[in-house]
């Protein structure tokens, strides 16, 4: 646990050494702040449920961004071999990246809890839906900073790891919106979608059956990760 808190830690600092970390949070919370504030003072509208449907589509692009540099820029720069041949073992290293991306996501989305307040000052604030709106969001960047490392462990060149991040987000987050299919297969397919999952945790129903679609998603990416560092020349 301590080599995965060391790894984590080197991760946000290599973040915040850079602008990328700066840049993502900024973008971050002023996209969110535009379409917060139309729907606020515009629409008058007084609700946070802005806020987390943009943020789906903003991890669509941010998380990728983030995640993209976690194994390729390692590999570019010859550095993966010597880390995973450290007394780390290849799981505390791909839950050290891991875990750093998301700290660095829980910052961005804790700092919206500002617009959570505003909201709460001017009209009567749904708890139960902010509750949820809030633990989907967090399972949600947690499932999509997985998918983002797993996308940068299969290449070394990080636009490459960022496009491959950003389809796989992508058709997760289509699924259920798939036309001209069976309403069968329909059906199934709203079962592996994203955005499906996330949807219901936002109506403020803590669904033990999506909290465990979002961990299975984090689960296969990292096993996915896992397996495909092993496959590593000796």
């Amino acid at each position: 646990m301590r080599s995965l808190w060391v790894i984590a830690k080197r991760e946000l600092g290599s973040y915040f050494d850079s602008p990328v970390g700066y840049v993502v949070v900024t973008l971050y919370l002023l996209l969110n702040g535009w379409f917060f504030s139309n729907t606020l003072f515009l629409q008058n509208v007084a609700s946070v449920r802005v806020l987390f449907d943009m943020s789906f589509i903003l991890f669509m692009f941010f998380v990728p961004a983030i995640t993209m540099g976690a194994f390729a820029e390692e590999r570019r720069a010859g550095t993966l071999e010597l880390l995973l041949t450290m007394p780390v073992s290849d799981w505390q290293v791909i839950g050290g990246k891991l875990l750093a991306s998301f700290l660095l996501l829980c910052s961005a989305i804790g700092l919206t809890l500002v617009y959570t307040i505003v909201v709460a000052s001017l009209g009567n604030l749904d708890a139960g839906a902010t509750i949820g709106g809030y633990i989907g969001i967090l399972l949600l960047a947690l499932s999509c900073a997985s998918i983002g490392v797993f996308a940068s462990s299969l290449t070394r060149n990080q636009v490459v790891a960022f496009i491959i991040s950003f389809v796989i987000i992508f058709v997760l987050f289509m699924l259920d919106k798939v036309m001209f299919v069976p309403s069968w297969m329909g059906g199934i397919l709203q079962q592996f979608s994203l955005d499906f999952h996330f949807q219901n945790l936002l109506r403020g129903v803590v669904d033990t059956r999506d909290v465990m679609y979002f961990l299975s998603v984090v689960v296969m990416s990292t096993m996915l990760t896992a397996y495909h560092l092993s496959k590593r020349p000796e």
